[in-house]
């Protein structure tokens, strides 16, 4: 089962990690992973701009070393990074050196203090370990673009159903997610538009040592 909205419950347990940022204006926090990808991350882009859209892309190590222009344009458009470890990799059932090895493998090509573990899975070992030097960030709403057995429009759905000013939301710039991500993404961006909201990269609001963490 695959829940668009994180449980209270699971963010009060693990609280070292970021799950929101709460804000008092009406502002949230679009993200995008396992980018960059041709096409794909480029389409982003123009609609994020045709809606005046800052956005956080957690990039995985190996994207950026095929495709480092790509890489570059987000940078040079505004919008900030976040390492999402180099080959994508489950922490559950992978010992922490290796899973922090492939993390600092990531950041040769990522320069970034945010990190997002893939599959939002990860061992307390782990967390300590990268916690040195990494704020972790999780999502309170899950658009759940990847699951091709969901449609579009409830994909559009799991986010404006959910979504308050904090929630920080997770989108995918990757082949699998295209066709809910297109059809999606414009529809969300115009609901939040309309009902007041501004979208802003993550690193641009706080610093590491300052996000808020509930």
């Amino acid at each position: 089962m695959i829940i668009a909205k994180i449980p209270r419950i699971l963010s009060r347990t693990f609280k070292s990690l970021t799950w929101s940022i709460p804000a008092e204006d009406k502002l949230v926090y679009l993200t995008f992973d396992d980018g960059p990808t041709p096409e794909v991350t480029e389409w982003v882009l123009e609609i994020l701009e045709k809606y005046d859209a800052r956005a956080t892309f957690f990039c995985l190590g190996r994207n950026v070393e095929k495709h480092p222009d790509l890489y570059q344009q987000i940078l040079d458009e505004g919008h900030a990074t976040g390492n999402h470890s180099y080959s994508h990799l489950k922490g559950f059932g992978t010992s922490t050196d290796e899973y922090v090895e492939d993390v600092r493998k990531c950041s040769e090509f990522i320069d970034s203090n945010l990190f997002r573990p893939p599959y939002g899975r990860i061992l307390p070992k782990q967390v300590k370990r990268l916690a040195r030097n990494y704020t972790i960030v999780m999502w309170s709403v899950l658009s759940v673009d990847y699951n091709a057995r969901l449609s579009g429009e409830q994909v559009v759905k799991n986010v404006t159903e959910n979504v308050k000013p904090g929630s920080i939301i997770v989108f995918h710039d990757s082949i699998k997610a295209s066709q809910n991500l297109y059809y999606a993404l414009p529809k969300v961006l115009s609901y939040l538009k309309e009902h007041g909201y501004t979208m802003h990269p993550i690193s641009l609001v706080k610093s590491s040592a300052q996000v808020s963490i509930t």
